[in-house]
């Protein structure tokens, strides 16, 4: 069973992008190893091609070589920080608008959905609390609201990770998953790796199924 990891610097996580099957330091690496153990009588293939500042932009860019060709059975997506953070950004300011956002990330969801047979497994993008990113806060919650719009179109599976996060916040400081709010530490990354766990689980279990 293929499981294909997409999206930016939160799923590259420092990843070797000469080995597709290196799953970096981030949540692919724990969610990975707890799928393994979740399921040890089924031949896991992960491939993490996720790239650190990526946009919904260079998704697009990528989807016949990083999607399509690959063929997955399961292909999971966290996207769309960086569509809001490079909007803020001094060395950047690319504005990626609210159209533009849907637009790109529906092309992509479209194309997997025709042209592969993989279940959608979709992650909304979070945004922890750190001072130096409340400004993005309006813009940000405007892009989860279209992620979450698209899932109920094409998710297979759906993780409400900005909420998700929200919620452990509540009981431990924002600094606990992520010195700067967005890229997870190994406690956030295993954090999210279990999450991933409990959303893909029924997606696995029916493709046993299927091919029993």
């Amino acid at each position: 069973m293929k499981i294909l990891f997409q999206g930016d610097s939160i799923t590259d996580a420092g990843r070797d992008r000469s080995n597709p099957h290196d799953m970096g330091d981030g949540y692919p690496k724990y969610a990975s190893a707890m799928i393994t153990d979740a399921f040890p009588n089924v031949d896991f293939e992960f491939i993490n091609l996720g790239v650190s500042g990526d946009r919904t932009e260079q998704l697009v860019r990528r989807l016949q070589k990083d999607f399509i060709d690959v063929q997955p059975d399961i292909v999971s997506i966290m996207i769309g920080v960086n569509d809001v953070w490079h909007h803020y950004l001094p060395s950047h300011g690319i504005e990626t608008t609210d159209e533009a956002f849907e637009r790109n990330y529906r092309t992509v969801l479209e194309a997997i959905k025709t042209q592969t047979n993989a279940k959608i497994y979709m992650i909304e993008p979070y945004l922890l609390y750190a001072e130096d990113k409340t400004s993005f806060r309006p813009e940000f919650s405007r892009k989860v609201e279209i992620v979450r719009a698209l899932a109920r179109e094409f998710a297979d599976a759906y993780l409400p990770l900005d909420g998700v996060l929200a919620e452990a916040c509540i009981f431990n400081p924002p600094t606990y998953f992520s010195p700067d709010g967005v890229h997870p530490n190994a406690d956030g990354a295993c954090f999210i790796g279990e999450k991933y766990l409990e959303r893909i689980s029924p997606l696995i279990e029916q493709l046993i199924e299927k091919d029993s």
